[in-house]
C-alpha cells in the first residue's frame, strides 16, 4: 500500500461523525489537487482497515463509493446513523455536513504517516 494511501487514511480518520468530505478536498489538502481519483482508489482499498470511508463522497455529495460497501445501502445507512440525510444517493444539504480538512488540520502533520495496522493484524 502506498504512502499516499496511508496519508489519505490518516486524514479520513479525522472526519468527525456527522460530517463528510470529498475526494478532491482530501487530495488538495495533501498537496495533490489533481489526485481525487487516487483518493477514491484508496477508499476502495480501505475496507479491511479502521477507516470511515462512508464519510467520503464526490464533490456534489453523491455516494459514488457505495458499490464498494457490503449491501446496496450500507454507505447510506451508516451516514443516516450519523444524522446525514441522503436521497437518491446524494447528501441532502451537503454544505451543512461538509468538512474541509484545510479548515481543521495542519498539512505538515500528514507529510509522513506511520502505516496503520489494525489491532487484530499486529504480530
Amino acid at each position: 500500500m502506498s504512502d499516499f494511501f496511508h496519508r489519505v487514511y490518516a486524514v479520513v480518520r479525522n472526519i468527525p461523525e456527522g460530517k463528510v468530505c470529498s475526494y478532491g478536498a482530501i487530495a488538495r489538502f495533501l498537496g495533490s489537487g489533481k489526485s481525487a481519483r487516487v483518493v477514491g482508489y484508496a477508499m476502495n482499498a480501505s475496507h479491511l482497515l479502521d477507516v470511515p470511508a462512508h464519510r467520503v463522497v464526490n464533490r456534489n455529495g453523491l455516494l459514488t463509493g457505495k458499490h464498494h460497501f457490503d449491501g446496496n445501502t450500507l454507505m447510506q445507512d451508516l451516514l443516516a446513523e450519523e444524522g446525514i440525510e441522503v436521497s437518491d444517493n446524494q447528501i441532502i444539504d451537503l454544505q451543512k455536513h461538509f468538512w474541509d480538512p484545510s479548515d481543521f488540520l495542519n498539512p505538515s502533520d500528514f507529510e509522513f504517516v506511520t502505516p496503520y495496522i489494525p489491532q487484530d493484524r499486529k504480530t
